[in-house]
């Protein structure tokens, strides 16, 4: 059994027009036995900027307050915000900088970027490989059955809402699918004025 899915997980991201979205599952477990619902796998990162962090849970905290630490250093250094493909190039090098004791996470970056408005989504392998592809990225122990249901469901150019409908179903449906992933889930939508939370009530067994 592989560490990565000792807790378990599904997150998902997904690029629509002139917006993103990113969403998780809430299940903190330990193999098959759930410990509790409301775990955190994805973390603020700036105004239009999310990551998620799959995995491992404890390195998922780690991860997270390391980064944070980072791009806080960066953008007192530079005095800007930092751009979505900047803080994936980030990330990507403090994971590869482990490479040989790595992090057991494999993060999802989602966010616009604040020059031009454009979405951008990428994910990453535990030692920080990138993959920015034109559609969407998964994670987690659901990867599988997140890959066939976005592969049916997502849509070029969907608006905010026709996005959160598409990534919630999608979600929804991938981790009905895997035993040790979802309890509720969390679904961000980031448009360039405004970012949207919802919280979907989910099968709890």
């Amino acid at each position: 059994m592989s560490i990565l899915t000792y807790n378990g997980s599904a997150l998902v991201a997904m690029k629509g027009k002139n917006c993103v979205a990113i969403a998780t599952d809430k299940r903190f477990g330990i193999q098959a036995q759930t410990v509790s619902m409301d775990f955190q796998k994805v973390f603020p990162m700036g105004p239009h900027l999310f990551i998620g962090l799959p995995g491992l849970a404890t390195d998922t905290q780690t991860v997270m307050e390391k980064l944070r630490f980072r791009k806080n250093l960066y953008e007192l250094k530079e005095n800007r915000r930092i751009s979505p493909k900047v803080f994936s190039s980030l990330v990507s090098n403090m994971l590869y900088e482990k490479r040989f004791g790595p992090f057991f996470v494999e993060p999802i970056i989602a966010g616009l970027d604040s020059q031009t408005g454009e979405p951008y989504v990428c994910n990453m392998d535990l030692i920080g490989c990138p993959n920015e592809p034109e559609d969407f990225v998964v994670g987690g122990t659901a990867s599988a059955q997140l890959y066939g249901m976005c592969e049916a469901l997502w849509e070029p150019d969907l608006a905010p809402e026709d996005l959160f409908e598409t990534i919630s179903q999608a979600l929804i449906n991938a981790f009905d699918r895997d035993a040790i992933s979802g309890w509720g889930a969390t679904v961000y939508i980031i448009e360039k004025d405004k970012i949207t939370t919802k919280e979907l009530k989910t099968r709890m067994d």
